[in-house]
Parts: C-alpha cells; sequence; structure tokens
C-alpha cells in the first residue's frame, strides 16, 4: 500500500485536497484493503460493491459514511489508476433527509453552565457564538481575534473548501475569552493541546462537549448542534439569509435554507389556513 498511498496523496496535493480531505480518503482506501486482503490495484467491481455492502450491513455506517468511502475509491481508480470506466459502476447511496438537532437558547445556557472548566466554557461558546464547525475552533489562533471596535469579528482561516471567511465576535465572547486567556495565558492557539505545541484535538473536544452535555441532561447529539442553533437562534432573530450564509460559509444558499424548517418563532408566528377560513 505504500507505493500506492504516496501516489493517492500525490494525486489528491495536485487538486488541492484539503489535509482533512487526504486523510479520510487514505483511511477508506486502507479498509477496503484491509477487507479484501488484496491490493486495491487488482479488485473487480464485485469485490468493492460487496465493501460497500459490508460498511452498510455489518458495520452499520451512516450513508453519507459510505458515500465518501465510493468517493475515495472512485477517485483511486479513476485518477490514480487510470481505469475511470470503474466510477460508472460504483452505487452511491441516497442520503435520508434528516433536520438536525437544535438547542433552546436555555438549553444553551445550560450547557455553558455545566463546562466543567474554565477553558470549556470559552471553547464551546465561541463554537456556538460565532457558528464555527469543530475543526475552525481548534485551530483558531489569537491573531484571529479582532477586537478593535469598528472591527469585532472573528478570522477564519482556511475552512471548508480551504475558504477564508469573517464571521461574528459578540462583545459577551470576547470578555469571555479574555478571562480565559488571563487564567490560561495560550501563546498562539486560543484553544492549544496539553503541552502548547498544536491546536487542541477535536477527540479532546467532542468529549469535553459530551461530558457538559450529560451533565446538562440534554439530548444526545454532536457539537455541531451548537452551529445548528447559532444559525437558528439567529434566523429567529430577524437576519437575513445571506448573512447567515456569509457567517456559517455555506457555498449555496441551499444549504443555509434548511435552517428556514428549524426556526420556532416563525413557525409560531405562521397562521393556520384553518384559523383563515370565514367563520360559519
Amino acid at each position: 500500500m505504500s507505493e500506492l498511498r504516496r501516489r493517492m496523496q500525490e494525486a489528491m496535493i495536485l487538486r488541492g485536497f484539503s489535509a482533512r480531505t487526504q486523510e479520510a480518503y487514505v483511511a477508506c482506501v486502507a479498509g477496503l484493503a484491509r477487507y479484501t486482503h488484496r491490493s486495491p490495484e487488482v479488485l473487480e467491481v464485485s469485490a468493492i460493491q460487496r465493501y460497500l455492502l459490508h460498511l452498510i450491513t455489518e458495520r452499520k455506517l451512516a450513508y453519507a459514511s459510505v458515500n465518501q468511502a465510493a468517493c475515495a475509491i472512485r477517485f483511486l481508480f479513476g485518477e490514480v489508476l487510470g481505469r475511470p470506466a470503474i466510477r460508472l459502476a460504483i452505487p452511491m447511496a441516497k442520503v435520508p433527509k434528516r433536520l438536525p438537532t437544535v438547542f433552546s437558547r436555555e438549553e444553551v445556557m445550560r450547557l455553558f453552565a455545566h463546562a466543567r472548566s474554565l477553558r470549556d466554557r470559552a471553547l464551546l461558546e465561541t463554537v456556538y457564538a460565532s457558528g464555527l464547525r469543530l475543526s475552525e475552533a481548534c485551530a483558531l489562533e489569537l491573531s484571529d481575534i479582532e477586537s478593535a471596535p469598528d472591527r469585532m469579528c472573528l478570522k477564519v482561516r482556511q475552512g471548508k473548501g480551504q475558504r477564508d471567511r469573517y464571521t461574528l465576535l459578540s462583545p459577551r465572547l470576547l470578555d469571555g475569552l479574555r478571562a480565559y486567556w488571563q487564567a490560561y495565558r495560550p501563546r498562539r492557539w486560543v484553544f492549544p493541546n496539553s503541552d502548547g505545541t498544536g491546536p487542541i484535538g477535536e477527540q479532546t473536544v467532542q468529549r469535553h462537549y459530551h461530558t457538559a452535555r450529560h451533565a446538562a441532561s440534554l439530548p444526545v447529539c454532536g457539537i455541531h448542534t451548537l452551529r445548528h442553533s447559532f444559525a437558528t437562534h439567529l434566523l429567529e432573530a430577524g437576519v437575513d439569509l445571506p448573512t447567515i450564509q456569509h457567517l456559517l460559509g455555506h457555498t449555496h444558499i441551499a444549504t443555509t435554507m434548511r435552517y428556514l424548517h428549524l426556526a420556532q418563532s416563525r413557525l409560531t408566528r405562521t397562521t393556520s389556513p384553518l384559523d383563515l377560513l370565514a367563520e360559519r
């Protein structure tokens, strides 16, 4: 696998794939090799389809994860091994459309109140207050905090799709971050790892989040729920969709529009057509 892995990584680098995508694609192909006990170079379509079926029926992976594996394998055969015809034979599963979980404002406050430390609370508040993805919060650097009164924003470097953007920095969050900095004195990353040589790990953040979530008796859901809650609460406060789209870093407005289905204030302010009928 080492030579094939090198060729695949070089192909991904040439096409501008992010480090996270490279890591995910290599892991998918390595999983295929482990399952079949053969080099992917010699596999037929039927073996690949059995592997994808194994991911669904035995490993119980979500269809989005199975589709990622299919994309990785299609890239390997089409762009690295020069067998593009195989791409047409690998199915892409239909991902069920489900609305994401959203916390109420009261639930968000309970989550923060149950954070185990000042650092954990500052991190959770940053994710919610600025609508960050987990990877974006981990990679945040002190220089990304622009606190001048006429700026007041966070710079998100190389977010999804390798795009920079600016998002909100609320005065309340800034006060919390300053208190956190006074206590912990981070030097480069806002939330460094234990020895300060790099950013905090995503699994570490997830662990701290779930500890607080469990203590607050909140529904079982990931830290991305805070980003969903950020967008939904802004929408309920009257912020327009294009602004929320920019703050979240969405490429397409259709991605942001799903929060229309989650904004409770819009639902409760809507009159049923039954109530519009003239009384008899």
